[in-house]
């Protein structure tokens, strides 16, 4: 009877290619869990843009250090007749509480950027579930509505916190145009940051009390409505079911 030997790093390698093909079937034949197989392991990936036909976009500020520029921020917003979303830490909402109302009022989405704005993947189970009910419990005793998106400090996250997020009825959101308004540079520079990378689903990441940010805003939102965009919030753009995040952290609907 013929027979044939095969090297075991042809087979592994055999065995690797077979694995992701059972995978790319799983997802696209619209698996809703938000994993992608990476090598041998499955990993959670949140969601990073959308994918969309309609000229619509997100523009998110992270809220933890200060609250001096808000005001005009929300301001600016409705000038444009633009909604957003304000990701605060715990913290945050202690120390500016009439801010987080202001907001509230103002019809722009509050979401969750953890209690005390640690690196989520080096703590452990008990004091991540903490992180997320203690910061979503101070919003929603001032705004009286659940938090439905989360951002992870400093963009870190692994499946246990991508877990708990889900865990807690929330969806996990990164950005794909960061402005870098943080670094300190110009209105100009943070404005053709963002105009230069912008698209169709993108989510804009900004800081509430970054430097320059008020009259950057200013540039983009003309920019963007000029264009025919819509600017609108996080939890606007994103899907909350039925959905598949591919690698790269593309958000689909699902179609099946």
């Amino acid at each position: 009877m013929p027979f044939c030997v095969v090297k075991s790093s042809v087979l592994k390698y055999v065995v690797a290619v077979v694995l992701v093909a059972i995978m790319l079937s799983i997802s696209i034949n619209g698996a809703t869990s938000a994993q992608v197989f990476f090598g041998y392991s499955m990993r959670k990936v949140p969601v990073y843009c959308v994918d969309t036909d309609e000229k619509k976009v997100a523009i998110s500020f992270d809220a933890a250090w200060g609250a001096d520029k808000t005001e005009q921020i929300i301001e600016t917003l409705a000038e444009y007749n633009a909604k957003a979303t304000f990701f605060l830490v715990g913290f945050w909402v202690d120390k500016y509480p009439d801010m987080v109302k202001k907001i509230n009022d103002a019809g722009l989405e509050i979401g969750s950027h953890s209690n005390t704005h640690p690196d989520l993947t080096t703590i452990n189970s008990e004091m991540l579930t903490q992180e997320l009910r203690e910061c979503n419990q101070r919003i929603t005793d001032i705004t009286g509505k659940p938090i439905e998106v989360f951002r992870c400090p400093y963009g870190a996250y692994n499946n246990a916190v991508l877990d708990a997020i889900e865990g807690e009825n929330m969806i996990a959101v990164q950005w794909d145009v960061d402005s870098h308004d943080w670094k300190g540079i110009s209105s100009q520079e943070i404005t053709t940051r963002v105009l230069d990378r912008v698209k169709n689903g993108s989510i804009i990441l900004c800081h509430n009390n970054a430097d320059n940010i008020v009259d950057a805003l200013v540039m983009i939102l003309a920019r963007l409505t000029a264009q025919g965009y819509e600017v609108t919030s996080v939890g606007d753009l994103v899907f909350h079911e039925d959905f598949t995040i591919d690698r790269n952290g593309v958000q689909h609907k699902n179609t099946n």
